[in-house]
Parts: structure tokens; C-alpha cells; sequence
């Protein structure tokens, strides 16, 4: 059924003058095939779940669009909150590739002869911005509509005189809960460029890892990342060069263990995103949050968060107390 004929005024409307850019903030968090979709005056929340111990979410803020309409049935936006609903990410991911991107030319790819490893980009690749044009080629536009609670979502898609439209079946999440981070009970919290946690996270694949530990501390080693797997172990080990790590603060020496596929899954956003902050509070609940340039110079997050092993006896946290820094949450 076509849901946009059968409701006057729409729950919600928004048109994107770049589909790639939203294909690419929601490939970033493409690590289980469902995502949780709430829809807010604010913008878009997409919520992905690994079984209650990692969580993706994307916010497409409504800057992002050239036009975005909230408009509740009872017509206060303030009080009303649409329920959530679920969707297949894959089916949408492949529906915005109707556009044209081309996968397997990813800049942020290793082959890119631009790329410098721990540096990443040489000067002459210049700054960069994740969706520019030259690197996505010439945009489309996409239209989003979601006509009532339990209706289709609806995407259109218009690129050089073709119009596609595609329906998403919409159901009842699986989840209801998100991974709660304790924000008034942060024990570490570090911001540093996303490219050298990815060469980091990268580097340590090499033993076939099972087990990724994060590990720091007011003196030194101040900030190491370690694996362990079959193959054996390894360290990869940061110092407190404010042109390294642009924010540390840690008052305590904090030890937290996760499953490395799960950091792993993370590596897209790592790969396309500028800075990462990294937090993690008194339970060992870790967040990833991921600072990515998107067009007109403005910013998008990213989010992951991740459920520690249970920490051994001695390697708790102690209380951190911090605040606001670079536009990242506190």
C-alpha cells in the first residue's frame, strides 16, 4: 500500500539532498540486520542490539535534512513520542545504494594510497570531509515518510530523472532497554583521533583475538589496549601527548575486559569518523562515541556501547567526575 495516499499529513516527513550521507552514518552500526527506529522533532535514532552486550545507535539530527516535519496526531510534538519501531537496516542500506555508491571504493580503505597508517591521510589528500562529492560522485535525493504508528516506512529515492519507492515493513522491536552508561559515574573518559584507534584495533588482529582489555591510568603506562587469543597476546601502548590524546581524564587506574569481535564491529565508524571519545564507567560499561565531519562542515555521532566481562577481583574503578569537552556528551 502506498502509506503516503492513505494519511493527509504524515507522522513524519524529512528530504536528504544526500542519501550516501545517510547510507554511510547508518553502515557505521550495519553489525546485526535489524535496527530499532525512533523518531523524535529532534531527527532519527537507529538503535542496533547484539544480544544486551553491544548496542550501535546512529542520530540523524534534523540538520541533516533540507526539510524535516514531526507532526504529531494529537498536534503537540512536546508531549507526544511516537513508539519505536523495528525495520530490516540491510533492506534500507540496500535501498539507499540505489543511488549509486560504490562499495568497494571506500576511501577510508587501507589501499587508498592517501592513507599513512598511524598518521592517516597524508597533506595531500587534504583535510577531507566523510561525504564530500568528489569522493561520493553526484547526489540524489531522498525523501523519507512514515505515515502513522504501524505503517510502512517509506523511501524515495530521485536520481537523474528516476524515482524509485521502496516500503519497509515496520514491527515491534526486540528490545526496549538500552546498555546504560552511569554519566554521573564516568571513571575514565579520553578523546583522541578515530584513525589511530582503528590502526590500534587493527594491529592487534594479528593474534586472532578473543578478549580486548583497555587499560588506564593517571601515571604511566598511561592508556594501552591489549589483546589475547590462541596465537598469543599483544599491546599496543599510547602516551599523554596532548597531540595524541587531546582529552585525558582519568583519576584512577581503571582495567576492563571485552570481546574483541564486538570492539571490532565498531570499525567502520572508526574508519570514517575524526576524533572518538572514549568512556567508560563504574560497572566497566564502555562507549565509543564517534565524532564524524558531515556535509556543510557540521558533525554526526555515532555511538556504541559494550558490556565488560566480569572484571577480576581488584580491577574496579573509581569515580570520575568530568564535563563537556569538544561538543562530545560529558
Amino acid at each position: 500500500m502506498d502509506a503516503t495516499n492513505d494519511h493527509a499529513t504524515p507522522l513524519f516527513s524529512a528530504v536528504s539532498g544526500s542519501g550516501r550521507q545517510l547510507y554511510q552514518l547508518l553502515r557505521c552500526i550495519s553489525i546485526v540486520s535489524k535496527a530499532q527506529v525512533r523518531i523524535t522533532k529532534d531527527g532519527l535514532h537507529f538503535t542496533v542490539d547484539e544480544s544486551q552486550v553491544m548496542q550501535g545507535i546512529s542520530f540523524l539530527d534534523k540538520a541533516l535534512f533540507t526539510a524535516y516535519t514531526y507532526s504529531p496526531q494529537d498536534g503537540d510534538e512536546e508531549e507526544f513520542e511516537a513508539p519505536p519501531f523495528q525495520i530490516s537496516l540491510y533492506s534500507l542500506l540496500e535501498t539507499l545504494q540505489i543511488l549509486g555508491i560504490n562499495d568497494t571504493k571506500d576511501r577510508w580503505s587501507n589501499r587508498d594510497p592517501t592513507y599513512n597508517g598511524m598518521n592517516g591521510f597524508s597533506s595531500r589528500a587534504g583535510p577531507g570531509v566523510a561525504f564530500e562529492n568528489r569522493v561520493l560522485g553526484m547526489n540524489g535525493i531522498c525523501r523519507l515518510s512514515y505515515a502513522a504508528v504501524g505503517e510502512p516506512l517509506c523511501i524515495i529515492l530521485e536520481e537523474t530523472g528516476v524515482t524509485t519507492t521502496c516500503e519497509l515493513v515496520t514491527y515491534e522491536p526486540d528490545f526496549q532497554r538500552d546498555i546504560p552508561l552511569q554519566k554521573d559515574a564516568i571513571a575514565q573518559k579520553i578523546i583522541m583521533r578515530a584513525s589511530w584507534l582503528h590502526d590500534a584495533i587493527n594491529e592487534l588482529s594479528s593474534t586472532s583475538p578473543t578478549r580486548l582489555t583497555i587499560v588506564s591510568s593517571p601515571t604511566a603506562p598511561y592508556f594501552t589496549i591489549s589483546s589475547s587469543g590462541p596465537l598469543g597476546s599483544a599491546t599496543v601502548e599510547f602516551s599523554k601527548d596532548p597531540q595524541l590524546l587531546e582529552t585525558f581524564q582519568v583519576p584512577n587506574r581503571t582495567v576492563n575486559t571485552y570481546k574483541y569481535s564486538l570492539i571490532k564491529g565498531a570499525s567502520r565508524a572508526m574508519a570514517i569518523a575524526t576524533k572518538v571519545s572514549i568512556r567508560s564507567d563504574e560497572q566497566g560499561v564502555l562507549s565509543l562515541q564517534f565524532m564524524i565531519e558531515v556535509e556543510g562542515g557540521g558533525f554526526s555521532f555515532v555511538d556504541f556501547r559494550f558490556v565488560p566481562f566480569i572484571l577480576e577481583e581488584g580491577e574496579g574503578e573509581e569515580e570520575s567526575e568530568v564535563g563537556e569537552v569538544d561538543g562530545f556528551e560529558s
